[in-house]
């Protein structure tokens, strides 16, 4: 349901510190130390000392040249975030889509992404490597340059198999001539090394186009299980393959829907699957934005919140789908799956809203939205989840995966 836009709270506890939430004791969380007015995109990893990593872009808004990638730390047994520490400066670009990836041989990289403003189809892969568990970073080159078909996008982490196989999802956000991009023809890969990151080849996803964010882990059965975010706002896709990613299957949409925003899961340590995701898609929308990136002025502020018009259609006479933007990105829901993702029969809400996301606005405080979520699991089966909390801060819970299973208030 539409809802007009208002303020969001302005009293939330940003300091970092772990509290045990008032009305569930199984729940603690926090709200992270925002660097920026707008924080956006988390990706949570575990690092080899114990502690435990967060990246996120933050800045204005996303698309404008002032944002960076920022990362924060959670020292094991501490109960607060660090204060966050600026890991890219490149002001020209909008930096965005953080992943840390702890290497085999001990190294820690950090992977984003560059763009010229809304320019997705200009993007470009970064890394940057740190010897030292985060400590210390190296300098910046690009991994993976735009290609001919467009921009090159990372949201997921790295994989590594048992073979000491590499893969690294990516997305391309494909340049369509005369238009600018707006997600309609975009297509999902992977980027594969056998030689420890040294050289790289890429495997095209089948018949993805409008399937991103792919998102791949090892399932018991010693297969691959992809899901994907949809550009369509339909239903969360699902794509296998039994050959170490050589090969996939066609994404094929499964029982949950999906909103065209980020999703997460994770293998847990019993076989079975935790996801993350915003259990909302087009047919829970009455208005839609023209595309991603809000009108800005010259000082890259949104004038005005995107107008819920329908977006620059087709070309005349062609049979191409259009991304839908503006979906409710609420509520964010923890689901678990005992049979490799088939079906997803326990689920509960972490957050409930009216996930009101038509501008990407923070100065003014409008958007509503809780998305992007990351889920780990540690050696102690606590699951930790992080998410973007109405674009002003990161948000981070810690459960256990029964706690999915009760009702709230249970």
């Amino acid at each position: 349901m539409s809802q007009s836009p208002t303020s969001v709270p302005d009293d939330l506890p940003m300091d970092g510190l772990i509290r045990v939430r008032d009305d569930d004791p199984d729940r603690h969380e926090a709200y992270l130390i925002a660097p920026a007015v707008q924080n956006h995109a988390a990706n949570l990893m575990s690092l080899r000392d114990g502690d435990l990593g967060c990246v996120w872009f933050g800045g204005t808004q996303e698309g404008v040249s002032d944002i960076s990638i920022w990362f924060s730390r959670l020292q094991k047994g501490a109960d607060t975030w660090s204060t966050p520490a600026r890991l890219s400066d490149d002001m020209t670009r909008s930096e965005q889509n953080p992943v840390l990836f702890p290497t085999p041989a001990g190294e820690l990289w950090l992977l984003y992404t560059a763009q010229h403003a809304g320019n997705q189809d200009t993007a470009e892969v970064r890394r940057r490597i740190s010897r030292d568990d985060g400590q210390t970073w190296g300098p910046v080159h690009t991994l993976f340059p735009a290609t001919s078909r467009g921009g090159v996008f990372v949201r997921q982490p790295v994989l590594v198999l048992p073979s000491g196989r590499w893969l690294l999802p990516v997305f391309n956000c494909v340049t369509t001539p005369g238009r600018r991009w707006v997600g309609d023809r975009d297509t999902s890969s992977l980027m594969i090394s056998d030689d420890e990151g040294r050289t790289w080849r890429e495997q095209l996803v089948p018949e993805s186009t409008g399937c991103v964010h792919m998102n791949v882990h090892l399932l018991a059965d010693g297969t691959l299980l992809a899901l994907f975010r949809s550009r369509w706002a339909d239903s969360i896709y699902a794509s296998r393959s039994a050959d170490e990613g050589v090969t996939w299957s066609a994404p094929a949409a499964t029982e949950l829907p999906n909103n065209n925003s980020s999703i997460q899961y994770v293998t847990l340590r019993d076989g079975r699957l935790a996801l993350v995701f915003n259990a909302s898609s087009a047919a829970d929308a009455t208005e839609r934005r023209v595309s991603l990136y809000d009108e800005v002025d010259d000082d890259g502020l949104a004038e005005t919140p995107a107008s819920p018009a329908e977006q620059e259609p087709a070309p005349a006479g062609s049979d191409e789908r259009t991304a839908f933007w503006g979906a409710p990105r609420a509520p964010m829901t923890l689901a678990l799956s005992d049979d490799g993702g088939r079906t997803w029969p326990i689920r509960r809400d972490l957050e409930v809203g009216d996930g009101y996301c038509l501008t990407n606005n923070s100065r003014d405080g409008l958007n509503r939205e809780f998305s992007y979520p990351s889920i780990q699991e540690t050696a102690d089966g606590d699951l930790h989840i992080a998410f973007t909390y109405h674009r002003r801060v990161i948000k981070y819970v810690r459960v256990r995966p029964e706690w999915a299973a009760h009702a709230a208030g249970s």
